[in-house]
């Protein structure tokens, strides 16, 4: 009997599989996650509407009401076909999965969002990874026009705004890799709902950018729910790798439901941007701290005097989890991240720091 090591692509097995912290008691400020939980009336009704689902029975395999509230709820232009996904991290995979040919490559900026380059890998294509500019995590233009013209890639992912940096990459560069790019431009605006732009609208005007979202960052993290939009050439191609029966009956039901109450997730979201407003000011006024503007519902900073493996453990003895961002090297290197929480959490954070 052959060995996992003799079976395993050596590509996954160089691999760490994607690791996720326990929190414990922890004060959780490391992940992306909406702090807020529903008021309790809207618990009870949605528990309600819970009770007339046969989870003896497979979804609907095209989760057409969902569909229709998701068309509504992030206004998707009439004429483009959207796609859903177990979370955005499955969109990815089953994008890759339709154009994965041996040579042929997956181009994003670095440092941006980790899925990009694994799945690359797990389909068994190339990826490149542009750098960034090192002082404001801006596109390096001329890098990214030379790495378009060199690798012709199939495939370029375009976090909007950027995780991990929080910020938004200049409309017009966006629109020049969109009609330079010799293949797909995706568009992943994970964080739409903080930022206040978005290229949904664009939808249309190229034959080759797609759009994708996530309920994830609005309070519905627990879901997994994604979604992908653009022509429907190309999603009914990326549709004949989808698994089937993939949205199951509860997050049908649930997203259904919470999408019809999005004026109290809206609420939520301004909230958290309205704290992410009085972080930013506060790290600012912290010696050693230097923090960087986010459209996110996270805040990038760097530590300047001390370092940040350091800070991290510091604050995780005092019992606040945030990211380390300091390992992957680079323009990371002694920078964390913190997610934006309640105001006390928040505080917390700000006083252990």
């Amino acid at each position: 009997m052959k060995s996992p090591q003799q079976l395993i692509r050596p590509e996954i097995q160089a691999l760490s599989a994607y690791h996720v912290p326990e929190s414990g008691n922890l004060i959780k400020l490391d992940a992306m996650e909406n702090p807020y939980t529903w008021p309790e009336e809207m618990v009870q009704e949605w528990l309600q509407d819970l009770r007339d689902v046969s989870i003896n029975r497979y979804p609907d395999p095209s989760a057409q009401q969902l569909s229709m509230s998701l068309r509504e709820a992030f206004t998707v232009p009439k004429g483009m076909e959207i796609l859903m996904g177990n979370g955005s991290d499955e969109l990815i995979q089953m994008i890759a999965m339709a154009v994965a040919e041996k040579d042929r490559v997956i181009l994003a900026p670095q440092p941006s969002f980790v899925m990009y380059k694994m799945i690359a890998t797990f389909t068994g294509m190339q990826f490149v990874g542009v750098p960034l500019n090192a002082d404001d995590f801006s596109l390096d233009m001329h890098a990214m026009h030379q790495a378009i013209d060199k690798h012709q890639p199939a495939v370029i992912f375009l976090a909007y705004p950027n995780n991990p940096t929080g910020n938004l990459f200049a409309e017009e560069q966006v629109r020049e890799i969109i009609e330079q790019a010799p293949g797909l431009v995706v568009v992943d605006e994970a964080y739409a709902a903080f930022a206040g732009h978005s290229f949904m609208n664009t939808l249309g005007e190229y034959d080759n950018l797609l759009v994708m979202r996530t309920v994830s960052k609005m309070g519905l993290a627990g879901l997994r729910l994604g979604l992908l939009a653009g022509p429907k050439e190309w999603l009914h191609e990326i549709d004949k790798v989808r698994l089937p029966y993939n949205i199951n009956v509860l997050t049908q039901k649930s997203a259904v439901f919470s999408l019809k109450h999005k004026e109290v997730l809206d609420q939520q979201t301004r909230l958290i941007c309205e704290e992410r407003e009085k972080m930013f000011q506060q790290l600012q006024q912290i010696e050693g701290i230097e923090p960087y503007p986010s459209q996110a519902n996270f805040i990038l900073f760097r530590c300047v005097d001390r370092n940040a493996n350091e800070v991290f453990e510091s604050l995780l003895k005092d019992g606040v989890l945030i990211k380390n961002m300091s390992a992957a090297g680079g323009v990371l290197a002694d920078c964390l991240r913190v997610t934006i929480g309640k105001p006390e959490e928040n505080q917390s954070f700000l006083s252990v720091l």
